[in-house]
């Protein structure tokens, strides 16, 4: 027996210093990136820049990548840009691009929120309209339909009052072509807005909803402390991340500063007739995960998110397991935005949303440059 307790505190000891050499080696290297599983993940750098806070990420079916640039901070130019020879382009043109304020924003992008490719050909601009986070400037929040083979403009959706209203701040976007619908989140008082995409109708949905509105009781902890605005209050930012299952039989949501993931049925969603209350009893409540921004599925039916609080990555198999599959505390500062390309990439941006002078006493805390990331799934 003593011969056995020696021999196990002998290979315990072995396996702690290994252990504690790994991880000297791992601290001691310029890229941090961490994964679960076979091959070590790899984050590849694909755009860079220097001046300007980016948000969103889409990439489309022929590889042609696009981001957005929010009006946030005093220093904004663009709001979408196409990313050629590693250089942004505004995008579709300098004229939708021009706005400065004062200036009528109906056919210009006033505060780009996201940028997301479907499987048609086309690339959906959600402006928000929202300048520095504030209330929508001039009634001019929108949703932009972008055709990519001919880089027009086909068609401007706005909403009405009961839909988005002043205090409105529509976040992220996905698409169902087969139904003719799309979904937003509205991330400053929480709801999901429905779109019929053929004849242009909308529907807020689950205001009341308490899948829909951040847990109060959760405490938001980045670089080691909660998340807290100049003034001290803390930030609660409502529905924000959503995804359609592949079949597009199901719309993910979740709020962005706790760690709950809900879903529900879009058929009730895609009913204009559907009760508030069905709609409201209708929700699944998945469990708890992680803090993210965005999220988006894989055609397997694998949601990936970021892990705000911990720099990383996580998969979420249709089993509801989570695995970590990338971590690294250096280039994924807020993991934003995500879109995964027809070879298999997931490509994820980095806004560094909580080095902003809004969360650190006005002092800007930000690592340029801003950048652009692919993980090879």
């Amino acid at each position: 027996m003593k011969t056995y307790i020696i021999t196990y505190i002998s290979v315990l000891t072995l396996v702690l210093a290994a252990c504690t050499n790994s991880s000297k080696q791992q601290s001691a290297t310029e890229d941090s990136t961490q994964s679960i599983g076979e091959t070590p993940a790899v984050l590849e750098e694909v755009f860079a820049d220097s001046t300007y806070q980016l948000t969103g990420v889409a990439v489309a079916a022929d590889g042609r990548l696009f981001t957005n640039y929010p009006y946030w901070l005093d220093k904004h130019s663009y709001s979408v840009a196409e990313i050629k020879d590693g250089k942004p382009v505004p995008y579709p043109d300098a004229a939708w691009n021009s706005f400065k304020k004062g200036d009528n924003g109906e056919h210009k992008f006033v505060c780009v929120q996201a940028v997301v490719a479907d499987d048609k050909g086309y690339l959906w601009v959600v402006d928000a309209a929202g300048i520095g986070l504030g209330s929508v400037y001039q009634h001019s929040n929108k949703v932009v339909k972008i055709n990519l083979a001919t880089n027009a403009v086909e068609h401007i959706y706005h909403f009405p009052d009961s839909v988005t209203a002043n205090d409105s701040y529509i976040n992220d976007i996905r698409v169902d072509n087969a139904s003719g619908f799309a979904y937003m989140t509205s991330s400053s008082n929480g709801g999901i807005v429905v779109l019929n995409t053929n004849t242009g109708q909308s529907r807020f949905v689950l205001h009341s909803s308490p899948s829909v509105l951040s847990d109060t009781a959760y405490h938001f902890t980045m670089d080691g402390r909660e998340l807290t605005k100049t003034d001290g209050s803390i930030p609660k930012i409502n529905s924000d991340g959503i995804a359609l299952s592949p079949d597009k039989a199901w719309l993910y949501y979740k709020p962005l500063t706790d760690d709950k993931l809900y879903r529900i049925n879009t058929v009730l969603l895609r009913d204009f007739s559907t009760p508030a209350e069905k709609i409201n009893n209708s929700v699944e409540d998945l469990g708890k995960f992680v803090t993210t921004d965005g999220m988006e599925f894989d055609r397997n039916g694998n949601l990936y998110l970021g892990d705000l609080e911990k720099s990383s990555i996580v998969k979420i198999t249709p089993d509801l397991k989570m695995h970590t599959i990338a971590t690294d505390t250096v280039k994924l500062s807020w993991p934003d935005s995500y879109s995964i390309s027809a070879d298999g990439y997931l490509y994820i941006s980095a806004s560094q949303i909580a080095r902003m002078p809004w969360f650190n006493n006005n002092q800007n805390r930000t690592v340029y440059p801003y950048k652009i990331f692919r993980l090879k799934l």
